[in-house]
């Protein structure tokens, strides 16, 4: 006769036991959305930063590749007296900023020996559809000719009604002729053999500047287009201040000031001897300029919970931004830029 079985004992976890569990489980749960929310921000900051610094040096880089060119007008040459055939005088006056039609000799002179410009604010060029500048940004006009002429493929001023720049090749005129017309109904100047017509190049007028656009502090730029100022575009978001130091040529190769009036004159060197922040600068300092510090401030575009940022920056030797004290981060961004044409005329053997 079979023994009856013993009930087995069942086994499992306690109420405590599986507390405790899930207590761990939870806690470990918490640490990987943790480590999840933590790699999430960095990797957010660090978007902001690559963008910031992105729109920082693609700034100075549009600001940098006009400014090479100031001062371009094709094979037209230019020295402090008439010693050349292709030379132009000194300036006499300031040309003015928005005068884009009825250009008088004078002021075609003026307007080819001082290709750069600055001003504290806009007040000076509404005429130019320059609107809204920012208390932190001064306005930087920079002048030459197109690189391209007109005619050739993809030039974006074959078809440009405004005006544009025409200089002879031919040495064979006599010394009376113009040897370079600009903003002219006609363009009657000859290549070198004297017959085919010369090139004609588009002349450039850029103005950069901060403003407001969708509620982002953005460099901008007003250009002229077809004989008018166009409307401000947008270039870069996230440019929070705009700073310009000049540096002009003031001595001669002899360590010398400039004075064009001696015999021989005393020219200068095409190097700066100083740089200054004028606006607006004088007849003088626009006609020795060689060299252009710029200096921008850009910011994130947007703010980081729990960052204050109680910094102030220096914008080259006098501009200082006092301290937010917000949540932006910022990072000021500089370079020199020497002005190739006009300092490069100024160079003696």
């Amino acid at each position: 006769m079979n023994k009856p079985t013993r009930h087995m004992r069942q086994a499992g976890f306690t109420l405590v036991e599986l507390m405790v569990s899930m207590v761990i489980g939870l806690l470990i749960v918490l640490a990987l959305i943790t480590l999840l929310v933590n790699v999430n921000r960095n990797n957010s900051e660090m978007a902001k930063t690559n963008r910031q610094i992105e729109n920082g040096r693609f700034a100075m880089q549009v600001l940098q590749n006009d400014l090479v060119h100031a001062g371009f007008w094709g094979r037209l040459g230019y020295t402090a007296v008439a010693d050349s055939s292709l030379a132009f005088p000194t300036p006499t006056a300031i040309p003015g900023p928005c005068v884009v039609t009825g250009w008088d000799d004078p002021y075609k002179i003026n307007l080819l020996a001082i290709p750069v410009q600055g001003f504290a604010d806009g007040s000076a060029l509404a005429g130019c559809n320059v609107t809204g500048v920012l208390a932190s940004s001064e306005v930087l006009l920079v002048r030459h000719a197109n690189t391209c002429t007109a005619g050739t493929s993809n030039c974006d001023g074959g078809a440009d009604t405004g005006p544009h720049i025409q200089v002879s090749a031919c040495r064979t005129a006599v010394p009376s002729e113009a040897m370079y017309v600009i903003d002219s109904a006609t363009f009657p100047l000859k290549e070198k053999d004297c017959t085919t017509p010369a090139a004609r190049r588009k002349v450039v007028s850029n103005i950069y500047y901060l403003a407001t656009s969708n509620n982002l502090p953005t460099l901008m730029r007003v250009s002229l287009v077809n004989g008018a100022y166009s409307s401000p575009q947008p270039l870069i978001e996230g440019i929070e201040a705009f700073r310009v130091e000049y540096g002009i040529d003031t001595l001669g190769k002899n360590g010398l000031p400039i004075n064009t009036t001696t015999t021989p004159p005393n020219l200068g060197d095409g190097n700066a001897d100083s740089y200054v922040s004028c606006v607006p600068c004088t007849l003088n300092q626009l006609a020795n300029i060689v060299a252009v510090k710029i200096h921008v401030l850009a910011r994130n575009l947007e703010a980081t919970p729990g960052y204050t940022d109680s910094k102030s920056y220096q914008l080259g030797a006098t501009a200082a931004i006092a301290a937010a004290n917000d949540g932006f981060k910022r990072h000021v961004y500089s370079t020199t830029v020497r002005l190739v044409n006009p300092s490069g005329r100024r160079e003696a053997p």
